[in-house]
Order: structure tokens, then C-alpha cells, then sequence
């Protein structure tokens, strides 16, 4: 018996003792794809890092990794360190780091690819970020749900990102480690900057196994000219998932417990608008007027926190908004003004002669109300009832 177990395909084992997904992992031949040049196609994925970090809280917290992977070179192009689980802002992060140009002289992947390779997880397949692929003209592949094959060189990247930079900052807690979370003393900020760095300064620049190129070198081999977006605003789109409604005070817009303040804000005070924010960078917000019957809001300005920002908005730049708000105003109350007096003025007619003064007097009284003088001195009215309108004798008439 010993002997015949012993015999047995480790294929049939995997399949009868641990099931179709191990079968699938470990023993079904998987059909590769091979990108032929620079951003045909780009791979996306999660990992939560083994490393703990000190939150804003001054809690020891796991944080998440989201990177885009370039498949013909496996330069990274743009990634977003989080503490809060994989969503669709993680990814569109990633993906606009990814392809505008890099601040970094370095770090020259960007661009637009054809194709963007993707699970089926819900960030990946949110609306708004297929509609942003729709606009970049992007091809959206999904993987099979729960048969994510096709990922192994972006989860390739997430091991050597472990056991490279990580492994060598306070903090690191590889997998079945216990207690280490006492050891965290880095900040999410200073792991973004460490992640960062070890991706320009090491991972792109370092020869890569299977290519044997240096990733950045392999991308820039090419000589080609990246398909990029017409400006910057048009990939700040990929931020509208971070929209919260505010309305316009005296002082500026509300936000986080901060004050963001712009001189067009004096047009707009007390109107409701929908800022538009980099969770990264809130130094700014994009502020847009929202239109009740349903199209597409209009862009108003960017509006800084003076907190937070090095620059500032003067007093003069306020008193100048303000002044030319209310005499703006102003001037649409006179204009207003002239347009009652005239209508008063057309509706303003004088009474008929024979209409004694007795009976305007009556058409403002009820009988309820009317003295007996006026009872007596209409007693002696000879006037006719085609000389005058016809009496109001209530409220509502």
C-alpha cells in the first residue's frame, strides 16, 4: 500500500487531496504573455507589506502596496503606499504617478499603455476607473476570478521588494514573526520615501534575472516617444473618486478641520460646490460648482490652506474679491430697483372724481369693521354703480 500511494501522480495528489486551486497553482500550464515593446502592457497588484508603521493614530498598523508594473522592461512605473485596504483610489494613485512624467530626474517610465492588465478584485473593476481607461483609450484585461495567472512578474517584484528594502528597515515583520510590532518607528511618509528610492535607486538601475537589462535601461532602449494625456488635469480625473460636497462660507470651504480660501470664492458664497483632493497632498483643493439638474460640474479654482501651504493669499487679494462681490451685487439691486419702480409707477393711477373718498376708505374694510360714520355717509352716496368699481367688502377680495 506504502508502495502505491508512493507511485502516485503529485498532479492527481494536488487535485484529490488539496483541491482544483492548488491543482491550478502548482500544475496547470499557463499561457504567458509577452509584451513585445515598452507599455503594450502594464500589470497592476496589491500586497500588504511586511513591515509595521506608526499610523497617525501613534498605532503600530500593516500598510498596503499598490504597483505598476511594466511587462516588457518590469520597470515600475508608479506605485501608492496606503494604510487602508486595496480601492479604486489606490490604484488610480498609482496609475496617475504612473503616467505622468516623474519629478525625479531618474525615473523616466510614463506614459500611456495599450493594455492594462488587471484581477478581478473590486478596485480594479469600479466604474469610474473604466471609464478613465474608456477616456486614455486604455484596453482593460481582467484575469479569470480566482485564477489571477499572468501576475507572476508583478508578484515577483513584491518578494524582492520584501526581502531587499524592507527587510532592512525598523519594523520588519516577515511573515509568521510575532512581537515585532513594538519595533515600528517609521512613519507611512518616511516608508513612501524609502519605497520610493529603493525603486529609482535600485530595482529600475539593477539588471533584472530573466532580461539580464537593467530595467530602465530596457524601457528606454526603445527609443520611442510615450503616448502621454494633453495636461494634467485630464489625469487628476482619476482622482474623482475622492469628491466630497461643501458649501462656500465667508471664510472660505471647510474641509478636515481646516480652512481653504481662493479670491474666486467671493463670486460663490454660499453656493454648494464639490472639491476635488490628493489624499497625499492637501495642501490644495479643485473646487467645482455643482449643477442641480445633473451635467458635469465647472472647474472654479484651486484653493489653498494657508496652514499648510507655503504660499499665501494676501488681504488685499481678499478685499479686492470682496469689493468687486459687492459691487457687483449692488449693481444688480439697482437695476432691479428701476425695474419695480417702473412696474409701481404703471399701476399707480388716480381715482375717479366721483369716487368719493368714503368708499376708497370702505374697499380696505370689512363690514365687520366699518364704523357708523361711514355707514351714514354712505347713506348719502349718490353715485351710481357704473360711476365707481364695485366695492371689496372682505379680505380676500
Amino acid at each position: 500500500m506504502h508502495e502505491i500511494v508512493r507511485n502516485l501522480d503529485p498532479a492527481l495528489v494536488a487535485l484529490g487531496v488539496e483541491g482544483s486551486k492548488r491543482y491550478r497553482e502548482v500544475y496547470e500550464l499557463v499561457h504567458r504573455r509577452e509584451a513585445s515593446q515598452p507599455n503594450q502592457i502594464w500589470q497592476a497588484d496589491h500586497t500588504e507589506l511586511d513591515l509595521w508603521v506608526i499610523d497617525p493614530k501613534g498605532q503600530p498598523a500593516r500598510p498596503w502596496l499598490t504597483a505598476i508594473e511594466d511587462d516588457h522592461s518590469r520597470a515600475i512605473a508608479g506605485y501608492a503606499v496606503n494604510l487602508e485596504a486595496p480601492s479604486a483610489l489606490s490604484t488610480a494613485l498609482a496609475f496617475r504617478q504612473a503616467i505622468w512624467r516623474k519629478a525625479e530626474p531618474g525615473w523616466h517610465v510614463c506614459g500611456i499603455p495599450e493594455i492594462f492588465h488587471l484581477d478581478h478584485g473590486p478596485d480594479f473593476t469600479s466604474a469610474h476607473l473604466e471609464q478613465v481607461m474608456a477616456d486614455l483609450r486604455v484596453r482593460p484585461v481582467f484575469s479569470k476570478k480566482g485564477q489571477p495567472h499572468g501576475h507572476g512578474k508583478i508578484e515577483r517584484f513584491m518578494d524582492t521588494m520584501n526581502q531587499m528594502c524592507l527587510a532592512h528597515l525598523p519594523g520588519y515583520a516577515p511573515k509568521g514573526s510575532t512581537g515585532r510590532a513594538a519595533q515600528a518607528t517609521l512613519t507611512l511618509a518616511e516608508l513612501d520615501a524609502a519605497i520610493g528610492r529603493f525603486i529609482r535607486e535600485v530595482y529600475n538601475l539593477r539588471p533584472h534575472s530573466e532580461t539580464g537589462l537593467p530595467p530602465q535601461a530596457r524601457w528606454e532602449a526603445g527609443a520611442f516617444i510615450p503616448r502621454m494625456p494633453d495636461c494634467l488635469e485630464q489625469l487628476d480625473l482619476l482622482l474623482c473618486t475622492v469628491a466630497k460636497p461643501r458649501k462656500v462660507h465667508t471664510d472660505g470651504i471647510q474641509f478636515l478641520a481646516l480652512r481653504y480660501i481662493d479670491p474666486v470664492l467671493a463670486d460663490y458664497v454660499g453656493e454648494q460646490v464639490t472639491i476635488r483632493y490628493d489624499p497625499r497632498d492637501i495642501t490644495e483643493i479643485r473646487v467645482y460648482l455643482r449643477h442641480p439638474d445633473g451635467t458635469d460640474d465647472t472647474f472654479l479654482c484651486r484653493a489653498i490652506c494657508p496652514h499648510l501651504s507655503g504660499e499665501t493669499i494676501s488681504l488685499k487679494e481678499i478685499t479686492t474679491a470682496r469689493n468687486a462681490r459687492r459691487k457687483q451685487l449692488r449693481g444688480r439691486l439697482a437695476t432691479r430697483a428701476t425695474v419695480v419702480d417702473t412696474l409701481l409707477a404703471l399701476h399707480d393711477e388716480p381715482l375717479p372724481a366721483a369716487y368719493p373718498a368714503t368708499t376708497a376708505l370702505r374697499r380696505w374694510t370689512t363690514p365687520d369693521t366699518a364704523s357708523p360714520t361711514d355707514s351714514a355717509n354712505s347713506a348719502g352716496d349718490t353715485s351710481t354703480p357704473g360711476d365707481a368699481p364695485r366695492l371689496k367688502r372682505y379680505w380676500n377680495e
